[in-house]
């Protein structure tokens, strides 16, 4: 029945015998015996037939959508079953840091899936530590992070991109009168960081070593909150863009962030197991890094 079920399917989506035949590579009188067996199989009428026409029965109406959702279900058993039995993860995880504003992933995503239809893939966001465990534990296949400690022998680390560091502050502060900013001149204004309670103490000792912040901290559970934070002056953050353009978000404006005469910037890499050697995965890294304009 599954085999009739696509000719009756091909037939509806081709509104034509003919284009449908042509579609499932068989002669027209095939398809219309296949769609009669169907019918009989079932013992309702799916089709109401004048000469060259036909429209959808009530019936046939009702077995058309639930036959797309059968379909879809079984040809994703197939697949899963499939790479299962050739030790293939039934799940592709793809950690990315909770700071990620970019558009990339989304871009890439309907790209990886139509090569990869039948591949659930899981994206998760997390602290640094977070990506660094998930990978750890094999929770994760993949992750994009910045580059804090030495990786150890077992993961790749491919490097990815050079992210230009931003200062974003309220367009109502006066150090937006500035062309650039350093952190001599924020010493006195706190820095907003995205953590988690359990990982803020090791994030702010990175972020007074490789940003030489000076001041306090505040927490912000995402970059929603602490774009908001900003918004209502509680403090400056740490913004990273390959272009210098305006903040999306209004009332919000970017000063590059410098030291030493030159602009901060961060480094970022796609960590995996290299002993996972699986198709997918160097694609969707290739994917994401031609995005990102490498």
């Amino acid at each position: 029945m599954i085999k009739q079920m696509r000719y009756f399917q091909a037939v509806v989506r081709c509104r034509n015998f003919t284009e449908a035949a042509e579609e499932c590579n068989i002669s027209q009188s095939a398809v219309s015996q296949q769609i009669q067996a169907l019918e009989r199989e079932l013992g309702v009428k799916l089709l109401n037939r004048d000469r060259r026409k036909f429209s959808l029965t009530p019936a046939g109406e009702h077995f058309y959508r639930k036959s797309l959702i059968l379909i879809h279900d079984f040809d994703r058993l197939c697949e899963e079953t499939k790479l299962l039995d050739q030790g293939i993860k039934q799940v592709f995880t793809v950690g990315y840091p909770r700071q990620y504003h970019g558009t990339e992933l989304q871009q890439i995503i309907p790209e990886f899936r139509q090569k990869y239809p039948h591949l659930p893939l899981y994206l998760v966001s997390g602290t640094h530590d977070d990506l660094y465990n998930l990978l750890r534990e094999g929770k994760a296949d993949l992750v994009f992070n910045d580059l804090r400690r030495q990786p150890a022998d077992k993961y790749v680390n491919q490097f990815l991109i050079q992210e230009k560091v931003y200062v974003e502050l309220p367009e109502t502060s006066y150090l937006g009168q500035l062309s650039d900013i350093t952190m001599d001149d924020l010493k006195n204004t706190p820095c907003i960081i995205i953590t988690t309670p359990a990982q803020q103490s090791d994030d702010e000792a990175f972020y007074r070593d490789y940003f030489g912040v000076q001041g306090d901290f505040v927490q912000a559970a995402n970059l929603e909150e602490a774009q908001l934070f900003v918004l209502s002056n509680r403090g400056y953050y740490l913004s990273e863009c390959r272009q210098p353009v305006n903040a999306d978000n209004s009332g919000i404006q970017l000063l590059p962030l410098m030291k030493d005469g030159k602009q901060v910037t961060r480094d970022y890499y796609a960590f995996w197991n290299n002993e996972q050697t699986e198709e997918y995965i160097a694609d969707f890294v290739a994917m994401f890094e031609e995005k990102l304009g490498k």
